[in-house]
C-alpha cells in the first residue's frame, strides 16, 4: 500500500533506501536538513528524479495513481503528468414527438435538451465516435447524423429492412463501412455500403444455425464485424473478402432460464462489447446478476469481481461501450433507461450485487428501451452552449 498524507506541503517520512555500511551512526542520526552529499548517502523515495517517478506512476492503474498523488508534491506532479482518464459516454434519448432530444450526463446526473430542427423524423440504429446511424421513419433511407456538429450524410436507399446495423468508423473517414444483417429461416442477408456510394452491395449466405435467436448488437473489431446470440455462437463478417463465419470461438450459451410463454423473447439480453481489439459478452435477465465473459484465445472466460478492476459497461439496445479509467465509477453497468425523474439511468453494481433503483425488472426492453443510445460526450464548446 502506498503511503498517504493529507498535506502536500512537505512529504511524510519515506522508507530509507539501502545505504553504505560504512556510514557512521552519528551521520545517520543527525537531524535537520541534509547537505547534497548526505542526500547521496542516505536518499529517500521523495528524492527520485521526476522522470523516474513518471515511469513508476505510469505503471499504476488509475485508482493507485490517484492514491499515490496524495502522498506529496513531487509524487502528485508525477502522477498527474502520466494520468490517463477516459471520457465516459452520455445517453441520448429520442422521445416521440418534436425534434428535441434529451442528453443525459450519467455521472453528474444532469439532463440537457438538444433542439435539432434539421433532423428528419427517424429512428436511431447505431452509434459510434459521436455519430448516429439513423433510419427515416416509414422508409428505408439511412443517413448519418452528428448531433453536436449537425452534419448529415446520406446513404443510398436500402432494398429491405435489417435486423442489425453497424458501421466501422466515422463516416468522414475513407474507410467507413456500413453493414446491415437480416436473418431469414436458413439464410443470412448481408448488405454493405459506404458514404458516397450509389447502392448497397448484398450477399445471401446459407446458415442453418438460426442465429437470430436473442441476437446481440454488432461490433467492429480488427477488420471484422461480429455478432453473438444467446445460443452461444459468435458470428463474423469480413467486408473486404465478404466472407461469413460462425466458427469464431467456442460456444457460450446463456445460463439464464426464463418463462418464454410469459415474457416471450424479450426478457433475456445479450450484449457484445469491443475494447481495444478485445471482445466481451454480457448476459442479463430480469433481476439476475449480469454475467460478463471475455474472449481469450478462442475461449470465453467469466470475469469475476477481482478481474473487473474498475471496469464500467454502458449498454443500450443498439450499442455497448466499455471504459476502464473512470475515477468516479467502479465495476458498474449503466443501462439506457432514464430513472430518478430523468436525472439518472438504471445501473447495476458488481461490488454490491444490486440494481439501482432496486426493483423487479422483467424484460430486456425495460432496461434498454430502443429510443435511447450511448454516444460520445459532447465537445466542450457544445457543452458550454447547453449550460447557458
Amino acid at each position: 500500500m502506498l503511503p498517504l498524507s493529507s498535506s502536500r506541503q512537505s512529504p511524510p517520512p519515506f522508507p530509507k533506501m539501502a545505504s553504505p555500511s560504512s556510514l557512521s551512526p552519528a551521520t545517520v542520526s543527525r537531524r535537520g536538513s541534509k547537505t547534497p552529499s548526505e542526500k547521496d548517502l542516505d536518499p529517500s523515495f521523495a528524492d527520485l528524479p521526476s522522470d523516474v517517478l513518471g515511469v513508476i506512476m505510469s505503471r499504476l492503474i488509475l485508482k493507485d495513481n490517484i492514491h499515490a498523488s496524495a502522498t506529496c508534491t513531487s509524487w502528485c506532479k508525477a502522477a498527474v503528468s502520466v494520468r490517463v482518464v477516459e471520457k465516459y459516454p452520455w445517453l441520448i434519448n429520442f422521445p416521440k414527438g418534436d425534434n428535441s432530444v434529451e442528453l443525459l450526463d450519467p455521472l453528474q446526473g444532469k439532463l440537457y435538451i438538444l433542439n435539432l430542427p434539421e433532423l428528419p423524423k427517424s429512428t436511431v440504429c447505431y452509434s459510434r465516435d459521436g455519430w448516429l446511424l439513423m433510419d427515416k421513419t416509414k422508409s428505408l433511407n439511412m443517413f448519418f447524423f452528428n448531433p453536436y456538429s449537425r452534419e448529415l450524410i446520406t446513404l443510398p436507399e436500402c432494398l429491405h429492412a435489417f435486423d442489425e446495423l453497424a458501421f466501422s468508423c466515422p463516416p468522414t473517414s475513407d474507410n467507413c463501412v456500413v453493414v446491415g444483417i437480416r436473418f431469414l429461416a436458413e439464410l443470412v442477408v448481408i448488405s454493405t455500403c459506404h458514404p458516397g456510394a450509389t447502392e448497397w452491395k448484398t450477399d445471401t449466405i446459407p446458415c442453418y444455425l438460426r442465429p437470430f435467436y436473442n441476437l446481440s448488437n454488432i461490433v467492429y473489431c480488427k477488420d471484422r464485424f461480429y455478432c453473438f446470440n444467446a445460443r452461444g455462437t459468435l458470428f463474423s463478417f469480413h467486408p473486404s473478402s465478404r466472407t461469413w463465419s460462425y466458427m469464431c470461438a467456442d460456444k457460450l450459451e446463456c445460463p439464464y432460464q426464463y418463462d418464454r410463454e410469459k415474457y416471450g423473447w424479450s426478457e433475456k439480453g445479450v450484449s457484445l462489447i469491443e475494447k481495444k481489439g478485445e471482445l466481451f459478452v454480457m448476459f442479463t435477465s430480469s433481476n439476475e446478476n449480469p454475467l460478463l465473459y471475455k474472449l481469450i484465445s478462442g475461449k470465453w472466460e467469466e470475469m469475476n469481481l477481482t478481474a473487473l478492476d474498475s471496469l464500467n459497461i454502458f449498454v443500450s439496445y443498439y450499442n455497448s461501450e466499455l471504459r476502464t479509467k473512470l475515477p468516479c465509477m467502479k465495476n458498474d453497468v449503466y443501462f439506457s433507461r432514464f430513472s430518478y425523474k430523468g436525472q439518472r439511468c438504471v445501473s447495476y453494481s458488481f461490488d454490491e450485487s444490486r440494481y439501482n433503483p432496486d426493483k423487479e425488472w422483467q424484460r430486456w426492453r425495460e432496461l434498454c428501451p430502443p429510443q435511447s443510445i450511448w454516444i460520445d460526450s459532447p465537445p466542450q464548446d457544445v457543452l458550454d452552449l447547453l449550460m447557458k
